[in-house]
């Protein structure tokens, strides 16, 4: 049985979104001093970059950027698999800061709120937001992104990859139709 996969996001649609999604993260922060970005492993890490980056074109300020790591924190290691963990990297004091968490996917809510998990043991920001490239729906968790990319309304069965340079060789989204 073979899959169909339909282009969601081009490289370029996916700089356009980082843009947006940069400035909105800009207007809602007040202090930019405050601001620190963590991507959440494995592709959220490079969009937080990406964001980043962004940021500082639009505003000349460089942001804390650090990566996260949740594999401990999930309650699904036993329906996702083992994973390798990867270092998690927050080399500044989160305490007082306006984090925003930046990931590719949200879906049921597992991730993010491990991720929130993750963050209270590092600090205890004044507020913690969520950036997600795409929100594909179908929660299991009252969480909901505070800047999103892309809304994409999927059945269950379907997967949204992200695909990004540093990673894979190339940026883009795809719905994966089975």
């Amino acid at each position: 049985m073979s899959s169909e996969a339909i282009e969601i996001l081009s490289a370029e649609e996916i700089r356009r979104t980082m843009t947006r999604l940069a400035s909105e993260v800009i207007e809602r922060s007040g202090d930019l001093s405050q601001l620190v970005l963590l991507g959440v492993y494995t592709r959220g890490v490079p969009l937080a970059r990406m964001m980043a980056r962004q940021i500082e074109a639009l505003e000349q300020i460089t942001v804390p950027l650090g990566a996260i790591d949740i594999t401990f924190y999930r309650d699904d290691l036993d329906q996702i698999g083992i994973r390798t963990p990867a270092k998690t990297d927050i080399p500044f004091d989160l305490t007082g800061k306006t984090v925003v968490l930046v990931d590719d996917v949200i879906f049921k809510g597992r991730t993010a709120r491990a991720a929130l998990e993750a963050v209270k043991d590092h600090g205890r920001p004044a507020t913690i937001r969520l950036a997600v490239l795409v929100d594909r729906g179908h929660r299991e968790l009252p969480i909901h992104p505070d800047y999103i990319g892309k809304q994409l309304p999927t059945a269950s069965d379907e997967t949204v990859k992200v695909y990004v340079q540093d990673i894979d060789g190339r940026d883009g989204v795809e719905l994966i139709k089975p």
